[in-house]
């Protein structure tokens, strides 16, 4: 538990689309502020500094870096900006959060976690799935013997991508599978071993000339380290008919957790050596507010936020990531004034990145399996805590 008289952690969020949902919780934090933001167009950047009090405001990252009152960065900005912008931040000094994925190459995850061994600064990538009621539900499962031995489990991540802008289009689906990739690892606190991933169907010709991906869908399978498990990963962003989807589903010797499949109904939970009709049933997800600090427990249930006179500017929160934001600004504030590495860490998180690039790469040379680099296995370190071990609140 941090003392009471610790200087809070001043914090500038990188990127006001999605970051602005998480400039009340920083500012809510009790050991966090938030001190600046940064967006290049200067209207919106003024619209949310004066709905949320916000004085400092840059359109410029470089000065965001050169602003020595600022200890960390949360960046929430478009993927090709992850890794540059984080190995930036390293270099100029500053703990980093960044929205998933890590970064775009094996190289730039290289230099993020050489930098962070060599500074000793915290880096956590922000996977939304592994802090969401349904994974914590199912974690305390598997930790607390519910489930009995673990022999297997798989995730997928579908969505349709049509009309985004940018660098979407034709964009490899494995590219960005952390929201799958994270919950299989992060289960038992395993690093992915080697990857081997199939493509599937074919997209559009103009799609396709994009990144040179034919793929629908790539599913993969991935070896884990020091486990007998083995999961799956399915991952699709064009031409497949499917709603949203972010699912984890674990397969254990007594009992099993399957995702829910649609919006609106609840997980099943599956227990074995009863009658056929009573083995499944649909179980309701708590809430885990009771892990967080009190001034910021309201931010884990669906709702919107009210930004004062600026209606225009309510940002839902909770809603489409599971009520995990908080959890992940408690993990990286907490990670931060407590002196330990935060889950997951820079070698965690390159692990989790690095097995969807490597998948694509497996998928475009026929299902070969590859090997994840060395430097992204995380071995035995303060983060191995799971998130019902960690200090709940203050």
């Amino acid at each position: 538990m941090p003392p009471a008289t610790i200087r809070p952690v001043a914090i500038a969020v990188v990127g006001l689309g999605f970051g602005a949902e998480f400039i009340p919780i920083h500012q809510q934090h009790p050991h966090a502020r938030c001190l600046a933001i940064c967006q290049r167009s200067r209207e919106k950047l003024d619209q949310i500094g004066t709905a949320y009090g916000i004085e400092r405001r840059y359109q410029n990252y470089a000065d965001v870096l050169n602003d020595p009152d600022i200890d960390a960065v949360h960046i929430n900005t478009p993927i090709p900006d992850h890794g540059p912008m984080s190995i930036r931040a390293l270099r100029a000094g500053k703990h980093v959060m960044c929205t998933v994925p890590m970064a775009t190459s094996l190289e730039e995850c290289k230099t993020i976690v050489d930098l962070v061994e060599q500074t000793g600064l915290r880096y956590m990538m922000a996977e939304t799935v592994v802090y969401s009621r349904e994974f914590l539900f199912v974690k305390h499962l598997a930790d607390s013997g519910s489930l009995g031995k673990i022999q297997f489990v798989q995730a997928s991540h579908q969505q349709d991508m049509d009309g985004w802008p940018d660098y979407w289009p034709g964009l490899p689906p494995m590219h960005y599978a952390t929201h799958c990739v994270g919950p299989c690892l992060a289960l038992e606190r395993k690093d992915a071993l080697e990857v081997s991933c199939f493509g599937s169907g074919r997209i559009r010709d103009d799609l396709v000339a994009a990144y040179g991906s034919p793929f629908a869908i790539e599913s993969a399978h991935l070896k884990l380290r020091d486990s007998d498990v083995v999961a799956r990963v399915i991952r699709s962003l064009f031409d497949t008919a499917r709603q949203y989807r972010e699912s984890f589903d674990v397969y254990g010797s007594k009992q099993s957790f399957e995702w829910q499949a649609v919006d609106g109904e609840e997980p099943i939970l599956h227990t074995a050596k009863l009658s056929e009709s009573q083995i499944p049933k649909r179980v309701p997800v708590p809430d885990y507010a009771h892990l967080l600090p009190e001034p910021i427990q309201r931010f884990t249930t669906h709702g919107v936020y009210d930004a004062g006179d600026h209606q225009h500017l309510s940002f839902t929160q909770g809603g489409g990531h599971g009520g995990s934001h908080p959890h992940l600004v408690h993990e990286f504030v907490s990670a931060i004034v407590t002196g330990r590495m935060p889950y997951p860490n820079a070698r965690q998180s390159a692990n989790w990145t690095c097995a969807g690039l490597l998948a694509h790469e497996s998928a475009l040379a026929g299902g070969m399996s590859v090997p994840l680099p060395e430097w992204t296995f995380s071995g035995k370190t303060p983060a191995d805590k799971t998130p019902s071990d960690k200090t709940p609140s203050d």
